[in-house]
């Protein structure tokens, strides 16, 4: 196996979907068209995988493994991977993260346990024992999903500034933490530590606002779909062009409107609706708990394409 690419956390990277076949097994054909499809969008940095976009909390092991095999084969040699370790136990995240290193991925991102749900603000030791038990088992660089402090999920700043400079190969947050308070305040201090981390919006339904805060780049399974939006809007903002950076927003606004409303959770299911409507998916089969959205919805995914000028030939194409 060829090494892995070199990892580097900046840019757009968006987090694939996984298709499923009528009865919930992986359409591998439509995974490997949907690969292609993101992977030629101009301008992206890496791709994500075994993440939440791809449904992981369903996956076997097995399944990952196999994910991660069909991505190395069609991409892997053109951009670098980003592997999810999804699990709530250390010792098995840590089994996860090693066979993503062998499996040629260049980067892992590192959920939080839930077991931390249940007061892991109060023990930051727990936090800082995961992580080091990934990193006994990878020298693979990470990434730390912040979440929002009100999850119960979340690290308290303090806590990740201590995982940031204590774990070696943490590069990067992936920032859901969804108060813009604690987002400009994380991008200050983690820029400012002595070995810099970057930060990584996933802040998708205001990333106009969480990109103008000097983020390095974005992670969001968003840019399964408008990869090509988050490159352009993304060059904007480095390039200072507020005017056009407004206009990009203006577009992507329909967009994350549909995909991230109440009730959350339904975010992926509704992108895998998104990609059918554009012709760039053949069904939007999602594995339980999630369930089948309403054809209203649908129809509301529908209109949010078209109002944001997506077309199944314009999707994944460079933003004029």
């Amino acid at each position: 196996m060829a090494a892995a690419l070199t990892f580097q956390p900046k840019g757009v990277i968006p987090a694939c979907l996984l298709p499923f076949h009528a009865d919930l097994s992986i359409d591998e054909a439509g995974y490997r068209a949907h690969l292609r499809d993101v992977a030629a969008v101009e301008g992206i940095t890496a791709v994500t995988v075994n993440a939440h976009a791809s449904e992981v909390a369903t996956c076997t092991i097995a399944e990952q493994e196999r994910v991660l095999a069909m991505t190395m084969e069609e991409v892997g040699t053109r951009l670098p991977v980003v592997h999810g370790v999804y699990s709530d136990g250390s010792h098995l995240a840590a089994d996860i993260a090693r066979r993503a290193e062998s499996g040629g991925a260049s980067a892992l991102l590192v959920f939080p346990s839930a077991t931390f749900a249940s007061g892991g603000a109060m023990r930051p030791e727990m936090a800082l024992g995961h992580f080091r038990t990934i990193r006994e088992a990878s020298d693979l660089p990470i990434i730390v999903f912040q979440y929002p402090l009100a999850s119960g999920l979340g690290y308290p700043v303090e806590t990740l500034i201590r995982i940031c400079q204590e774990i070696d190969t943490v590069v990067a947050i992936k920032d859901w933490c969804n108060d813009t308070k604690q987002h400009e305040r994380q991008v200050r201090e983690l820029h400012a530590l002595p070995r810099r981390v970057s930060v990584l919006s996933t802040h998708s339904s205001w990333l106009l606002s969480s990109l103008v805060l000097g983020c390095d780049g974005l992670l969001s399974g968003a840019g399964s779909v408008i990869a090509a939006l988050q490159v352009a809007l993304f060059r904007a903002v480095q390039n200072g062009d507020l005017a056009a950076a407004r206009s990009i927003a203006d577009r992507i606004y329909p967009t994350t409107g549909a995909f991230y409303d109440p009730p959350f959770l339904d975010m992926h299911n509704r992108m895998k609706e998104a990609l059918v409507h554009l012709g760039r998916m053949k069904a939007a089969h999602v594995r339980p708990p999630l369930m089948k959205l309403s054809e209203a919805e649908i129809a509301k995914i529908g209109r949010a394409m078209e109002a944001a000028g997506l077309t199944g030939g314009t999707v994944y194409a460079k933003v004029a």
